[in-house]
C-alpha cells in the first residue's frame, strides 16, 4: 500500500522533507486590507510585511475545489491510501472543506483527520506519522490508529514576545497589553481541546522555566520540535541555555518557522517547542 498525505498551509514543516515525501501542501490566502495573496507569502515577506503596514492581515481556509483537485488523481485507487490531515476544527472551518471533497468525489480510500493542533505541531504530527509508515508495510487502520495515538500525545507550549498582535487581535486588552509590556510578562500559550489558551503569563526568565518545567515529563522516543516566528534568536538562545535540561545538542537541532496562521495572533518574535507526552 501506498500513502499520500494533503494538508493545507497552517501546517509549518521543513520544505526539504515535504517535497522529499511528496506532501501536497495547499495554500491559504492572505489578506493585508484588501491586498491578496491566494498562494499565501513566503515567512519573512509575511512578518516584514506585518511589521511595515501595522495591519493584522486574515487568512482563508482552502476550498472544497482545492481539496478536491489534491484528491481527484488517488480517488478510489486501490493501491492507495489518502491522509488528509488538517487544522484543529476548533480553529478554522477547514475540515468541513475537505469532507465535502471527499462526498463530492465519493471517496473510499482516505481518512480525514482533525489534527487537533496547527503550525508546527501540525508538521510534527505528519513527520512523525510518516516515519511511521516508512518503517515498515502498515495497512491503513494501523496508520489511521498511529495517527490518532499520536494526535492524543502531542503538546505545543510557546511564549509570546510583542503582545501588540494579540491586542491588535482582540485576545487581549489594551490595558493588559500595555501593563504586560511595562513589567515585562510573556503570555505563555499552549493548545489544549484543539483551541489555542493563555496557559500562564511569566516575567522574563520565568517564561523559559515555565517552558522548562512543561517537557521534564515527555516521551523521549520522540524529538523535541522548537518553533520561531520572524526572530530565530529567541529559540536559539533558549535551546543553547538549557540543552543539557532539555537533553538536545544545539549544534544539530532544526527550527521550525511559524507560518501566518498562528504568526497573525502571536506576531513576530514568538518562540516555544512541541513534545509528545
Amino acid at each position: 500500500m501506498k500513502y499520500k498525505i494533503v494538508t493545507e498551509a497552517s501546517v509549518d514543516m521543513p520544505k526539504k522533507f515535504a517535497e522529499e515525501n511528496d506532501i501536497t501542501i495547499l495554500p491559504i490566502e492572505v489578506n493585508f486590507n484588501g491586498e491578496l495573496y491566494p498562494e499565501g507569502l513566503p515567512n519573512d515577506e509575511f512578518y516584514a510585511k506585518m511589521k511595515a503596514t501595522g495591519i493584522i492581515p486574515k487568512t482563508s481556509q482552502p476550498n472544497q475545489y482545492k481539496f478536491e483537485t489534491a484528491l481527484t488523481p488517488f480517488c478510489n485507487k486501490e493501491d492507495w491510501f489518502v491522509l488528509t490531515i488538517v487544522i484543529s476544527s476548533n480553529l478554522a472551518g477547514t475540515i468541513a472543506q475537505a469532507k465535502n471533497a471527499v462526498e463530492a468525489l465519493n471517496m473510499k480510500n482516505v481518512y480525514i483527520c482533525d489534527s487537533q493542533v496547527t503550525t508546527f505541531a501540525e508538521g510534527a504530527l505528519i513527520i512523525e506519522i510518516v516515519k511511521f509508515i516508512n518503517e515498515k508495510e502498515r495497512t491503513p487502520k494501523e496508520v489511521i490508529d498511529e495517527l490518532e495515538r499520536l494526535k492524543s500525545k502531542i503538546k505545543l507550549v510557546a511564549a509570546v514576545s510583542d503582545l501588540k498582535y494579540l491586542k491588535q487581535g482582540g485576545r487581549i486588552s489594551g490595558a493588559a497589553a500595555a501593563l504586560g509590556t511595562v513589567l515585562g510578562i510573556k503570555p505563555i500559550i499552549c493548545l489544549e481541546g484543539g483551541r489555542v489558551i493563555n496557559c500562564a503569563k511569566k516575567r522574563g526568565e520565568q517564561a523559559n522555566l515555565y517552558m522548562l518545567n512543561c517537557v521534564k515529563n515527555r516521551d523521549r522516543n520522540y524529538p523535541i520540535y522548537f518553533g520561531y516566528s520572524a526572530d530565530q534568536s529567541n529559540i536559539e538562545n533558549f535551546v543553547n541555555k538549557y540543552y543539557k535540561e532539555l537533553d538536545v545538542n544545539p549544534e544539530k537541532t532544526e527550527y521550525h518557522s511559524i507560518g501566518c496562521v498562528v504568526g497573525t495572533h502571536a506576531g513576530p518574535g514568538a518562540y516555544g517547542m512541541v513534545y509528545f507526552i
